[in-house]
């Protein structure tokens, strides 16, 4: 998927005119054209401005892969207001199911950093594991695959709120890739 492409789906999902997302941008409605049809880029400040509209990263816009997510839902939440039962085995599993009671199912993730080779090889001399162990205290979010009717949505919960992306991809429910994470299944649905 091309960059104009990209920003032409996102504004699409926005449900954003050409007019009404060059206005956000301070723009014209003929750079907004130039861009979708791949006759013309932002510049590095209306990229950075693009991605924080649409609360995506620069590196998702430019990138070449077809990840890119929009945010679908984001509500403030208070982690102690929820309780594990039944099939949920933790609180942030209860969040999900109480703010998708419709989904077909709910898959908990599993994040691992993608590491590149340099980091690979710093983790195996120091101790191997010992770079993924400090990336999962850096990041406490939990993760979950929430199936709905003919769509799917990447789903972070923190302490303090619930995030749903919709894939621009089908994920199978086993292993992926998204923003330089690989996510598998944790092997039990809510």
């Amino acid at each position: 998927m091309t960059l104009g492409e990209k920003i032409k789906k996102l504004r699409k999902q926005a449900e954003l005119s050409q007019e009404q997302l060059a206005e956000k941008l301070s723009v014209s409605r003929q750079a907004i054209t130039k861009w979708e049809n791949d006759k013309g880029i932002p510049d590095i400040h209306n990229l950075q401005c693009i991605a924080q509209l649409f609360d995506v990263s620069i590196d998702l816009l430019i990138n070449s892969s077809d990840e890119v997510t929009t945010i679908v839902t984001k509500e403030d939440i208070d982690i102690d207001n929820y309780k594990k039962s039944g099939k949920c085995r933790s609180k942030y599993d209860a969040v999900v199911k109480d703010k998708y009671p419709n989904a077909k199912v709910i898959y908990p993730l599993i994040r691992r950093k993608k590491l590149n080779l340099i980091q690979e090889m710093l983790d195996i001399i120091v101790q191997p594991g010992v770079l993924q162990v400090a990336d999962a205290f850096n990041d406490l979010s939990s993760y979950y695959l929430v199936e709905l009717n003919n769509k799917q949505l990447f789903v972070r919960v923190t302490k303090t709120y619930i995030e749903g992306r919709e894939l621009g991809f089908r994920f199978n429910g086993k292993k992926c890739m998204i923003e330089g994470n690989i996510f598998k299944n944790a092997g039990y649905t809510i």
